[in-house]
């Protein structure tokens, strides 16, 4: 498989981005775009941690209705949510339906009220600086990072679950604080 595929529309894209119209969509217009907010960032920790051990477009296509589920993924709300809820959402054929992750979910949103700055400065600190260069081949990119073994360490210290170096750099991805569209990719191209 050719690291870069083109599509009908005659653009290039990273290759992962092939095999089904979501997978097109959170490449063309979500991953590796920066992301801010609490609430935001919060949702996107939840979904790296569903997303453990499964397809992404497994999570993608449960996505509308794990925001509906988690109540927008609203940290305050989540945060509240008691043995009921955990019942009610291990019952929920929309979302994934394992206890761990769901448990972990409520637990992260209790941790993330108790970070002095809040989750988004937390996780924009581990960033790393501009001038990083681009990926020339999916075998350029990592699965980890310094910095998202360092992110991962912390955010374990501060009490989250589901927060490993390779989910954390899977986070890092997703939410543009690192941006590794490969050289050749349309998106790549506009963000030059």
């Amino acid at each position: 498989m050719s690291d870069l595929i083109v599509g009908d529309d005659g653009l290039a894209r990273c290759a992962w981005s092939a095999g089904a119209p979501e997978y097109r969509a959170y490449h063309d217009e979500e991953w590796g775009t920066p992301l801010r907010g609490d609430d935001a960032l919060f949702e996107r920790v939840s979904l790296e941690a569903f997303q453990s051990g499964l397809s992404w477009i497994t999570i993608l296509r449960k996505r509308p209705a794990f925001r509906a589920a988690f109540a927008g993924f609203h940290i305050e709300t989540v945060a509240a949510f008691g043995p009921d809820d955990v019942e009610r959402l291990l019952n929920d054929a929309g979302i994934v339906r394992n206890r761990s992750k769901i448990e972990a979910t409520l637990h992260n949103a209790r941790a993330a009220l108790e970070l002095p700055g809040g989750l988004s400065a937390l996780l924009w600190s581990y960033a790393p600086s501009a001038g990083r260069p681009r990926p020339a081949a999916r075998t350029d990119v990592p699965a980890t990072s310094a910095a998202s073994i360092a992110m991962a360490k912390e955010l374990k210290k501060r009490g989250l679950r589901f927060v490993g170096p390779t989910t954390a750099y899977a986070l890092m991805q997703a939410t543009g604080m690192v941006d590794d569209h490969l050289a050749g990719c349309h998106v790549a191209a506009n963000r030059l």
